[in-house]
């Protein structure tokens, strides 16, 4: 990682912290236990890579960031809703998420359930009122629809129904890509996305762009995750290392190889790249994320 990334990750990972600790609700009030669970579940831990995209590509276009302090909580609030549902025992019945417990074992299902609805909800709620937004009112709208579309059924929980459905299954790689493209993708083209609303009056074809390097970001993402489910090890992940495997999920690496899922996380990181080169060196966190995305090791 460039230190000029990690200087602006570390930047965004506290922005984001003191933005998300500001509009959580407070742990002493009514009721407790769910909110407790809520602050629980999405404060101190995480990469934080939805929030950073945001950022990132605010930073590329000249946006500031406290204009995109709303967008990036509220993608953050969808995300770890979607971690503490899949980690129930009816999805992947998982112990460890972010290296602590998760919100089932640390609270209780039912909780653990409200509390991802209640974040999901949360995450709408800053985008229609968050004073911190600074977008036209239509934008505004667009922002809530993109991040509903890439919530639901077209997004990202249709992309863990189709997860589930395909237990056991031999998926063709096309088959494999549009399962993620909708349950890892979409949230990371939503980050983006909205982003590009924060600026008025953004040349359609730059905001293109910028779609398509996150949808070739969002696919080199889940295969770089699929690679570390074989490589990596759970102290380092923070969560169970090879539970895909033990699951008999499909995976890059089970479709591909090792070395093939490695050659295509390289190949979206190219397309990525080749996206990004409408722009000077304003882009370049872009172009070091795509980078870090594929050679993280956890």
């Amino acid at each position: 990682m460039s230190n000029a990334l990690k200087e602006y990750l570390d930047f965004c990972q506290k922005r984001v912290e003191i933005a998300l600790e500001a509009r959580l609700p407070g742990e002493n009030i009514l009721p407790q236990k769910l909110h407790q669970a809520m602050r629980y579940s999405t404060l101190d831990g995480g990469k934080r890579m939805r929030p950073m995209l945001a950022y990132c590509t605010g930073k590329t276009l000249g946006i500031a960031p406290e204009a995109l302090d709303g967008p990036a909580c509220a993608v953050e609030c969808i995300h770890v809703y979607s971690l503490i549902h899949d980690d129930l025992p009816a999805m992947d019945d998982d112990d460890l998420r972010r290296g602590k417990a998760t919100c089932h074992v640390a609270f209780d299902e039912a909780t653990a359930i409200l509390t991802g609805d209640a974040l999901q909800a949360l995450a709408f709620e800053i985008l229609a009122n968050d004073p911190s937004i600074t977008a036209t009112p239509e934008n505004r709208l667009k922002m809530i629809t993109v991040l509903t579309k890439a919530s639901g059924s077209q997004g990202m929980v249709g992309g863990q129904a189709i997860d589930l459905q395909s237990v056991g299954a031999s998926l063709t790689l096309p088959e494999l890509e549009n399962m993620h493209i909708h349950k890892t993708g979409a949230l990371i083209r939503a980050s983006v996305n909205m982003a590009t609303l924060a600026k008025t009056d953004l040349d359609a074809n730059v905001a293109k762009k910028l779609d398509n390097y996150a949808k070739c970001i969002g696919l080199s993402f889940q295969v770089k995750d699929d690679i570390l489910d074989e490589e990596s090890d759970t102290a380092t992940l923070g969560k169970t290392q090879g539970k895909d495997k033990d699951n008999n999920k499909p995976t890059y690496p089970a479709l591909l190889g090792l070395a093939g899922a490695k050659q295509k996380a390289q190949e979206l990181h190219e397309q990525a790249l080749d996206n990004l080169s409408i722009f000077g060196s304003e882009a370049d966190l872009l172009r070091d994320l795509s980078l870090y995305i594929i050679q993280r090791d956890h």
